[in-house]
């Protein structure tokens, strides 16, 4: 495995971190990478082997205000600011592996953006992977705390409050858990503005699934998820007019690439992807 980590400017100014995993030898694609909130790539590191040693490069972006890109913690000045950063990754990823094909992944947080970014950007692509998309939560917030929220997001959108989550959620695995608590690079603030437009996002794309662009799409969850919501996921595939693959994971928790079941859970995400590839359908 080869690897690199190197920053680039966004569109605003704001240096954004990037962490490229190629495999030895010529990659059958490149798979463009968005963590979760508070979250930062490095924690995909272990993904990134697996999918290197199935011949796929691995591109990961640090959002703005996340892991070692800058910004104040989770800050982002406006939805489309993310939607530009996207753009970045797969401009980027085209630019360094030219000519091959690239996907679209994102997980929990970065589910949603890639959802919302195949819908409003329709960016060329060889199809999306979406896990644990927050398109909606699995629980309702309560209604004074998105009421503060959306005030807030009016007044300061970069009033921040804790995520309110519970890291035993994260993964049945306590190592994982241990691992994400100890995590220098891993924060628990969210901002009243990426939290109303995230909300706002979710429900707009549940909205507009029946007008999702015809690449080939892979949406997995684990049943088990108290974060985001399976049934969302669900709802969202039933209404996406071409090609979808629905998986869903009995009783796995939210971030499926950290169960003990991560092995098999990669597999089938790397038979998807083999399968999507241009010239083997």
């Amino acid at each position: 495995m080869q690897h690199s980590e190197f920053a680039l400017e966004a569109l605003d100014g704001l240096p954004l971190y990037f962490r490229d995993w190629g495999p030895e030898g010529q990659a059958k694609a490149v798979v463009c990478l968005v963590h979760g909130l508070g979250d930062h790539g490095g924690r995909f590191a272990h993904v990134a082997r697996q999918l290197n040693r199935a011949g796929y490069s691995v591109l990961g972006l640090d959002l703005r205000g996340h892991g070692k890109s800058g910004g104040k913690r989770g800050h982002t000045p406006s939805f489309e600011a993310l939607m530009d950063d996207i753009d970045q990754l797969l401009g980027e990823a085209g630019a360094r592996y030219a000519g091959q094909p690239r996907f679209l992944y994102g997980h929990s947080l970065g589910g949603g953006l890639a959802l919302n970014h195949a819908l409003r950007r329709r960016p060329q692509i060889e199809g999306a992977i979406a896990t644990s998309p927050w398109l909606r939560l699995a629980y309702t917030p309560s209604a004074a705390k998105v009421k503060v929220a959306r005030v807030m997001s009016r007044l300061s959108s970069g009033f921040t409050q804790s995520n309110g989550l519970n890291t035993k959620d994260l993964s049945r695995d306590p190592e994982v858990v241990r691992a994400y608590e100890s995590d220098p690079l891993v924060h628990e603030r969210i901002p009243a503005g990426l939290a109303m437009a995230m909300l706002d996002a979710g429900e707009w794309a549940m909205a507009h699934s029946a007008e999702f662009p015809p690449i080939p799409l892979l949406l997995v969850h684990g049943t088990g998820d108290r974060i985001t919501s399976p049934q969302a996921t669900q709802e969202f595939a039933s209404k996406v007019p071409g090609e979808c693959t629905l998986k869903l994971w009995e009783g796995l928790f939210h971030e499926t690439h950290n169960e003990p079941e991560k092995q098999e859970v990669l597999g089938y995400m790397i038979r998807w992807m083999d399968e999507h590839r241009s010239g083997d359908l």
